[in-house]
């Protein structure tokens, strides 16, 4: 059984027992999220589609981790204008653990 979740704006194919790291979520570490915002539901041969979303689905996790990702370098350069600016960037993140799909 899989489900498509959204959360922070960007969609993720959860399974049980799989681990998600999703835009930061404001949980400590070891709390459980309930996230209703289910689009999709597949169980083999069955699938349920939401518009937008599917009734009484919901994902339940829990926060494994809160972390800050890869550095990545933002350069900006116009050639023959002496201009020049460096700027750095690292996404808060938030690593999920997903214990159940559940479907009413």
């Amino acid at each position: 059984m899989y489900a498509i979740i959204r959360t922070g704006g960007r969609q993720y194919r959860a399974e049980v027992g799989q681990t998600l790291d999703v835009d930061r979520l404001p949980q400590d570490v070891g709390e459980s999220v309930e996230i209703e915002d289910v689009l999709l539901v597949g169980d083999g041969d069955k699938t349920v589609i939401g518009q937008p979303t599917v009734d009484g689905a919901t994902v339940k996790a829990t926060v494994v981790e809160q972390f800050r990702g890869k550095k990545i370098i933002v350069y900006k350069y116009r050639q023959r204008t002496n201009y020049r600016r460096k700027q750095g960037h690292r996404q808060y993140y938030t690593r999920l653990k997903i214990d159940e799909i559940a479907v009413k």
